[in-house]
């Protein structure tokens, strides 16, 4: 486990055994990315992430998810502090630690997705689509209803 910033009762971590697995299927199953995601499939995501925990205490009050080969390419998602815990800089401390993480360095490229977070990630130096002709998905709605 490394401790990647503690402050007071908060602290960030990248420990895969911290993480509770009922906190995150229970935020992600309410999400407007991931409504009704299955237990089963959050459990499989961590398995193959890099993961970060925010806990206060014992108790995990955030998360974030990194998809990565850890030389080249990543990708953040389901980042998310419980309603409860917000408006304590929570969000821009875990983001601190994600591009801090020696991991993730030297990436040629590190995407996310969002629909109402631009600005905490501007901060972080991400940006829209240079050229957004270039990238192509394919999109299967509802997947998990």
């Amino acid at each position: 486990m490394t401790v990647l910033w503690r402050a007071g009762e908060y602290e960030i971590d990248d420990a895969r055994e911290r993480i509770d697995l009922a906190v995150v299927h229970g935020y992600l199953t309410r999400s407007y990315w991931a409504a009704g995601i299955s237990l089963e499939l959050v459990a499989r995501s961590l398995e193959r992430s890099l993961v970060f925990g925010v806990h206060r205490g014992a108790i995990q009050v955030g998360f974030a998810r990194v998809v990565t080969d850890a030389a080249t390419f990543a990708w953040l998602c389901d980042v998310f502090v419980l309603e409860a815990e917000r408006g304590r800089g929570l969000s821009k401390r875990l983001m601190e630690c994600v591009v801090a993480h020696p991991e993730l360095q030297g990436l040629r490229r590190f995407i996310l997705a969002t629909r109402d977070a631009h600005g905490l990630y501007r901060r972080f130096g991400f940006e829209p689509l240079g050229d957004p002709t270039r990238y192509l998905e394919i999109v299967k709605r509802d997947l998990y209803r």
